[in-house]
């Protein structure tokens, strides 16, 4: 019962910015790593953004310095805040998370199903 749902997804120009933001339901009883991945059609998904518990966060080169990730704990919500957008920022982007649902011995990999970001001018 566990799903996670994305939202903020669409087109933007060139330099624009768009906040993606991902919440997690169901009967859960801890929420590890979270990271958000991208995926461009016919590519490998790629992780570019990755926050842990204790709020320590990875990003690729790529994004670094334009793409934010936070997490917000009580409201189980995770967002990517993305600046200075450009064409090859165009991708499906999905968040994941690593879950472990109320009563189960161990995490497992919960994904949201993906908003289309399009940066076209």
């Amino acid at each position: 019962q566990v799903q996670l749902v994305e939202s903020g997804g669409g087109l933007v120009q060139p330099g624009g910015s768009l906040r993606l933001s991902c919440a997690a339901s169901g009967s859960i009883f801890r929420i590890d790593d979270v990271g958000w991945y991208r995926q461009t059609s016919g590519k490998q998904r790629e992780l570019i953004a990755a926050i842990t518990v204790g709020g320590r966060t990875e990003y690729d080169n790529s994004v670094k310095g334009r793409f934010t990730i936070s997490r917000d704990n009580a409201k189980r919500t995770f967002a990517l805040e993305m600046h200075s957008l450009k064409p090859e920022d165009t991708a499906v982007y999905f968040c994941s998370a690593e879950i472990l649902p109320t009563g189960q011995l161990s995490p497992e990999p919960y994904w949201g199903q993906g908003t289309q970001v399009t940066v076209s001018s």
